[in-house]
């Protein structure tokens, strides 16, 4: 099992752009298997919790929502948060994304209802642009493997 924290202790500047992406809250879609194997995509909210001393990345699905039926059945998921502005080319901060497997923690507590999921990390992913904005780069964390980085014109 690797948190959102073991990512945040292994690469504390990654987790902190990661971080801010995820949380300016736009465009965050879910890819979900459904029963025969196809992709299901979905918008969703994310939490990123520093309770009980360790980060968590957390999300739900709503009372009968075939993400979280896909999610309970296999919990392998991919998220994507897309650029800033997509309109004008600016990459902004850039393109964030995370895979891994979703562990049921139960009801979701609060006025909302639904399953709560936490994430149990298997990739983080982000695209972007170099700080002289003419090469993209690309950087990617997994567990076991680190952190890699490639770039290109």
């Amino acid at each position: 099992m690797t948190s959102w924290g073991d990512f945040r202790r292994a690469e504390p500047a990654f987790a902190d752009l990661s971080e801010r992406i995820l949380r300016r809250g736009i465009a965050l879609v879910i890819a979900t298997l459904r029963a025969d194997g196809s992709p299901r995509v979905s918008g969703i909210e994310v939490v990123l919790d520093d309770a009980g001393g360790g980060t968590e990345l957390s999300f739900g699905s709503m009372p009968g929502a075939r993400k979280g039926a896909d999610l309970r059945r296999d919990p392998r998921f991919a998220l994507h948060a897309a650029p800033a502005d997509q309109s004008g080319g600016d990459l902004g901060d850039g393109d964030l994304k995370v895979s891994g497997r979703a562990v049921l923690q139960g009801p979701l507590s609060g006025p909302v209802t639904g399953d709560a999921f936490r994430v149990d990390l298997t990739e983080v992913v982000w695209t972007g642009l170099n700080d002289e904005r003419n090469r993209l780069v690309v950087r990617w964390w997994t567990p076991g493997g680190g952190m890699h980085e490639v770039s290109r014109e």
